[in-house]
């Protein structure tokens, strides 16, 4: 059975910096699964012409593949809308179930990170991470992200959009962003990455221990 670390949380809260980074420190695989939902719905608005239709996202979803994880532009505010959207949608969610489940089976070990991973998709993982920071905070960190990028949305808007994204994948009825019971909460707001990964370090560590594969 794979060593499984689920790492959940809201978006720009440093879960996916963190996965990539244990995933190279424990020589784990990694999958960010938000690329997955990023991918169906680039790819649901460039066929529809800016508009999501339910039935479209759902077969772009049974069609996907790794490949179209590096499609570029899947970072931009208007695919993060389009992702929360296609995100919301039960048949969606259903069609990527088996790939994310899939990727789980590594042998080698691998962390995924999302927002349901510890709930839905892996709810037997051996550590589970809830990663969070102010709205205010990853509001700043995503604008520096889409400013490095050219992009230069105001902070206002940015911040609006990272609380609009929090409403929609919390009161989602399929599959909703909650912190798993088991869960540990790692809270950001004032750490610096390389504290925030050695703390997540840590705990997996110790869950490595215990398992027999330190």
């Amino acid at each position: 059975m794979s060593f499984v670390v689920a790492i959940d949380g809201p978006a720009a809260a440093g879960k996916g910096t963190i996965g990539r980074r244990i995933a190279e420190r424990f020589g784990f695989a990694h999958l960010d699964t938000g690329l997955l939902y990023r991918a169906v719905g680039k790819r649901a608005i460039d066929i529809g012409r800016g508009v999501i239709d339910d039935g479209v996202a759902e077969i772009v979803a049974r069609e996907l593949t790794p490949a179209d994880l590096d499609q570029p532009g899947l970072r931009s505010i208007l695919v993060a809308r389009a992702a929360s959207k296609v995100a919301a949608l039960p048949a969606v969610r259903k069609a990527l179930l088996d790939f994310q489940r899939d990727f789980a089976r590594r042998p080698e070990g691998v962390v995924l990170d999302g927002r349901d991973i510890g709930t839905v998709i892996c709810p037997d993982a051996a550590v589970k991470l809830f990663v969070t920071a102010s709205a205010e905070e990853r509001a700043r960190r995503r604008q520096a992200e889409l400013a490095a990028k050219g992009e230069a949305p105001s902070f206002e808007r940015v911040l609006a959009d990272v609380r609009d994204r929090d409403a929609r994948d919390a009161a989602r009825a399929d599959a909703p962003m909650v912190q798993a019971s088991d869960a540990i909460l790692l809270d950001t707001t004032e750490l610096d990455i390389e504290t925030a990964v050695a703390k997540a370090a840590e705990i997996i560590e110790q869950a490595l221990s215990r398992a027999g594969r330190s």
